[in-house]
């Protein structure tokens, strides 16, 4: 029997993300008869946040979960498998992953850090945040301070906001002290058992930073060699049955967490300005141009990303785009 233990980014039993990680933990341990006993431990009970990726890597836990754009610190490609601001939609990055070519990417990528990752969750199309003003032009965008981390922090830097990476843990306290001026964490569901709410008024949508993120199943590379293959085709089969399950969790839950929010709270949710994505999206255009210029790997896997993205789309303006119109003219 090993007793394995599985650090993350995110709080104990947080909805979705959090329950997620203890989804998986719990199938592991049942999947493999109790041979691997997981033990989860959240941000903060072994290592912080934001520690996962080192942990796992040198063995202070055999497992991790969170999400690869926090690691863009240790290589220029992780968020790639993540999300990429204007990017892939969740099921788009399930493709990529498994049938284009991402995951070898991605193994590639860890494999210098003794690390095997796995997708293991996705949230769907996310919220842009949740912001303390209202935003009607790009302007207003100037000196604000918003927690978002990943590659969305540096396209707001570049449209003159100040990001600001916190776990989700200090959101609130953050955005009720002042410290941050607006937050994006991931919607409706997560945002209202944070009770984001309560201290900003106004959440924006589309979530342009994360239209499809992909959370991650880190397993020490080592721990994870010496396993027989019916243990190694376990995690791999509970990290698929946890990428389909919290997609399938968010979808039935955020639109009830929406309602919530506008019949018992009065948020306003409000559309960017078409102004406003269009900067964005240009200064995205900009960050990933510098990024795979000095990069060498990210350029490989910008390109077989972009290359699957042009593919897919091509598909889904005739197949989901088209339903989404008809679908919408037929119901009056």
């Amino acid at each position: 029997m090993r007793e394995w233990k599985m650090v993350t980014t995110w709080p104990a039993n947080f909805p979705g993300l959090g329950s997620g990680a203890a989804r998986l933990a719990e199938l592991i341990t049942r999947a493999s008869g109790g041979r691997i006993r997981v033990k989860v431990l959240a941000a903060g009970e072994l290592v912080p946040a934001f520690e996962t990726f080192d942990a796992v890597s040198r063995g202070t836990a055999e497992l991790g979960h969170g999400a690869s754009y926090y690691w863009k610190g240790k290589a220029e490609a992780a968020p790639f498998f993540c999300a990429i601001p204007f990017g892939m939609n969740a099921q788009e990055m399930n493709g990529w992953l498994a049938y284009g070519g991402g995951l070898e990417l991605w193994r590639e990528l860890y494999a210098p850090f003794n690390l095997v990752p796995f997708a293991a969750g996705n949230t769907g199309v996310q919220a842009a945040g949740w912001f303390n003003r209202e935003i009607n032009s790009v302007a207003d965008l100037a000196g604000l301070k918003m927690r978002i981390p990943g590659l969305g922090g540096e396209v707001m830097a570049r449209v003159g906001a100040t990001p600001v990476n916190l776990p989700g843990g200090e959101l609130f306290q953050a955005l009720q002290s002042g410290t941050i001026d607006a937050a994006e964490w991931v919607g409706p569901y997560n945002d209202l058992a944070f009770g984001l709410h309560r201290v900003a008024k106004y959440c924006y949508m589309p979530g342009w930073q994360e239209p499809g993120p992909t959370l991650e199943c880190i397993v020490n590379k080592t721990a994870f060699d010496a396993l027989p293959d019916d243990l190694k085709a376990i995690i791999e089969a509970c990290c698929q049955a946890v990428n389909d399950s919290m997609l399938a969790e968010y979808t039935a839950r955020n639109r009830q967490a929406m309602e919530q929010l506008v019949s018992e709270h009065q948020v306003q949710f409000r559309n960017l300005p078409d102004g406003v994505l269009a900067a964005l999206k240009q200064a995205t255009d900009e960050v990933l141009a510098e990024i795979t210029a000095r990069d060498a790997f990210a350029k490989r896997v910008h390109e077989s990303y972009q290359a699957f993205q042009r593919q897919v789309m091509g598909w889904h303006q005739r197949s989901e785009h088209a339903y989404y119109a008809s679908r919408r003219a037929l119901a009056g």
